[in-house]
C-alpha cells in the first residue's frame, strides 16, 4: 500500500511551482530609487557639460551648483513659496475631482447628456487654460478665485474623460451578468461599472493633477493673488532682476514636487490598483 501511494505521489514534485524569493523592503525601495538617481546624474552631468563649454553666457546659465546654492541661500522664502502654490493646487484639484467625477458618471450613463456635453468636455480639454484667466480676473478680481477657477477647468475635463472612457470600455457581459445576479441599476453602478472603470479613472486623475499644476503655475506667473509669496511669483521676480541662479532653483523646486506627487502619491495609487486588479505580477514584486 505505502509503494503504491510512493508511486502515485512520485511525480507530483515535478509539478511544484517554485515560489520566486521575497524582496525585502530595502532592496525594494532601492531597485525603485537607483534609476531616478542615475537619471538626476545625467541630467546633472549634462548640464555641467553645456556650462562648461559655456554654451549660453553663465549671467543666463548658471551651473549646477550656483542653482543649488541659491536654493539653499533662499530656502525659507522659497519654501513659504511652495507652501502657498502646493496649498492652492490641491484645493483646486479636490475641486475638480468632485466636479470631473460627478460629470463623468452623468455623461457616462445618460445619453442626452453624452450627446449634448460629451464632445465639450474633450473641447475644454484641449483649451489652453491660460486662456480662461482674462475671464477669471474679471469675474473673480484679483482674488483665489480667479486661480481656483482656472485649476479646476484645467484639471476637471482630465478627470471626467478617465471615467467616461473606463465606463465605455468595460464589457457588456460584465454589466450583463451584474443585472442577472439581481443588481439594480443603482447597485450595479455601484458594485460592476464604478469598480471596474477604475484603472481608467486613476488614469484620468493622474492626468488632471498634471493639467492642474500646470495651469496653476501659469496662472501665478501672470497675476500676483493676494500679495502672497507664490513659485510663480518667485519666478517671475527672479525674471525681472535677471536673476539665473535663483530662476533655476525655482524651477528645481517645481520639478521635485511633481516627481514626488507622483511617486508617492498617484504612483502608488496607480500600483494599488493595478495589482488588485491582477494587472501585475505580485509573486515577482513581493
Amino acid at each position: 500500500m505505502a509503494v503504491a501511494e510512493r508511486e502515485l505521489t512520485s511525480g507530483l514534485d515535478a509539478l511544484e511551482v517554485p515560489l520566486a524569493p521575497r524582496v525585502n523592503r530595502g532592496r525594494k525601495i532601492w531597485r525603485a530609487t537607483w534609476p531616478k538617481l542615475l537619471a538626476t546624474a545625467i541630467v546633472l552631468g549634462v548640464w555641467q557639460f553645456l556650462y562648461a563649454i559655456e554654451w549660453k553666457p553663465h549671467y543666463a546659465f548658471p551651473s549646477p551648483g550656483q542653482a543649488f546654492e541659491a536654493l539653499f541661500d533662499s530656502w525659507g522664502t522659497l519654501s513659504s513659496a511652495a507652501g502657498t502654490t502646493l496649498g492652492r493646487g490641491v484645493q483646486g484639484f479636490l475641486i475638480a475631482l468632485v466636479i470631473g467625477g460627478v460629470v463623468g458618471a452623468l455623461v457616462a450613463r445618460i445619453r442626452v447628456l453624452r450627446a449634448a456635453v460629451g464632445s465639450m468636455i474633450t473641447g475644454l480639454q484641449t483649451m489652453p487654460s491660460v486662456a480662461w484667466f482674462p475671464a477669471a480676473i474679471l469675474v473673480f478680481k484679483l482674488t483665489e478665485g480667479a486661480i481656483l477657477f482656472v485649476v479646476v477647468l484645467g484639471a476637471a475635463p482630465s478627470i471626467a474623460n478617465g471615467l467616461i472612457n473606463g465606463i465605455d470600455n468595460i464589457s457588456p457581459v460584465l454589466i450583463r451578468a451584474g443585472r442577472v445576479m439581481g443588481a439594480s441599476r443603482m447597485r450595479a453602478f455601484r458594485y460592476v461599472i464604478l469598480p471596474a472603470a477604475l484603472p481608467s479613472f486613476v488614469g484620468g486623475v493622474k492626468q488632471g493633477w498634471a493639467f492642474a499644476w500646470r495651469s496653476l503655475l501659469a496662472g501665478e506667473l501672470l497675476v500676483l493673488v493676494g500679495g502672497k509669496f507664490s513659485l510663480g511669483q518667485q519666478l517671475d521676480a527672479n525674471r525681472q532682476f535677471a536673476d539665473a541662479p535663483g530662476l533655476y532653483a525655482v524651477m528645481i523646486v517645481i520639478f521635485v514636487i511633481g516627481v514626488v506627487m507622483d511617486a508617492c502619491v498617484f504612483g502608488v495609487a496607480d500600483r494599488w490598483v493595478r495589482r488588485r486588479y491582477g494587472l501585475i505580477d505580485t509573486a515577482s514584486t513581493t
